[in-house]
């Protein structure tokens, strides 16, 4: 196969179209066209499609650049090995998987102290959906991935779960909200029943868990929007939409950032999170850093 063939349909995928591939590459239009016909009648399939004025990947086109993303991923990797060696300079590659559902503070938080080694450290993160991550670690990909649950039994992924530890939940609103919530006397949890509230995802395990203990209150707050996504719930939560809930050891950092108050805080719903490891007796130096930083300093173990 001719990579230079392969690297211009790469180039043209990712950039949207053989006009801004062609800008980006210092190339014509039609040079990059005639390219990828080579490729095209080497692999024996068309790999674009003309939708309209557009260009869209097939089928076969779409499995191409999954294919295409790894050699060039690889090519970069080569680079920077072949770079530590001729430098003499010894740096340690991180592969790190963060669950989706994890906040993403709390990953920073998290991950911080495995850059302050004395080795240099290369963090390589990837968010992606827990189950995904697992089959990733399992293949060796991935040296460590940062969950709020721990790996389940039926999985079948020769990995380990170490807690990090845990922390209460607080609820957040704007000063306004929080002011017509409280009119009346109404405390916390109470004032919640009828307020409008931005609520986790349905799939997310926290989500699950304030189900029940709403039902258990007998609390029916009005939801406003469901979110997978917590930072934007907290932008929609900032400007007044809603009632939202964060972690407490992030409460400083939420009220500073959007501009919102603390309604109310309860230990009975606790935000847990684990470090998942094919490791059974941590020994890699960042995930030994992480677990000792999480456990002694961020929750406090």
């Amino acid at each position: 196969m001719n990579f230079k063939h392969l690297y211009y349909f790469w180039a043209t995928a990712k950039s949207g179209g053989v006009m801004k591939a062609g800008e980006q590459l210092h190339t014509t239009p039609q040079t990059l066209s005639g390219q990828i016909k080579l490729l095209e009648a080497q692999l024996g399939c068309a790999l674009f499609q003309k939708v309209g004025r557009r260009l869209e990947l097939t089928k076969e086109g779409r499995v191409a650049l999954g294919y295409a993303d790894q050699i060039f991923a690889l090519g970069t990797q080569l680079e920077a090995a072949v770079g530590k060696v001729r430098s003499g300079q010894t740096v340690l590659d991180f592969r790190v998987g963060i669950s989706d559902s994890v906040p993403k503070a709390i990953a920073y938080r998290l991950l911080e102290p495995a850059l302050g080694l004395a080795e240099p450290v290369r963090l390589i993160c990837h968010e992606g959906d827990f189950h995904n991550l697992l089959g990733q670690i399992a293949v060796h990909r991935l040296d460590l991935v940062i969950a709020d649950e721990p790996m389940g039994k039926q999985v079948s992924v020769k990995a380990f779960s170490h807690a990090l530890g845990t922390t209460a939940m607080s609820f957040f609103a704007t000063p306004v909200l929080k002011s017509k919530l409280e009119l009346g006397g109404r405390a916390f949890p109470q004032c919640l029943d009828g307020a409008p509230m931005l609520l986790q995802g349905a799939a997310s395990a926290m989500r699950q868990r304030l189900d029940v203990w709403l039902a258990e209150h007998q609390l029916h707050p009005r939801p406003i929007g469901e979110f997978d996504d917590a930072a934007l719930m907290k932008a929609f939560g900032g400007e007044g939409r809603g009632v939202f809930m964060a972690p407490t050891v992030l409460e400083d950092e939420t009220c500073a950032q959007h501009g919102v108050e603390v309604l109310g805080r309860t230990s009975e719903l606790v935000e847990e999170f684990y470090a998942i490891s094919v490791e059974r007796r941590i020994t890699h130096p960042c995930v030994v850093a992480i677990t000792q930083s999480a456990r002694e300093a961020l929750f406090g173990v």
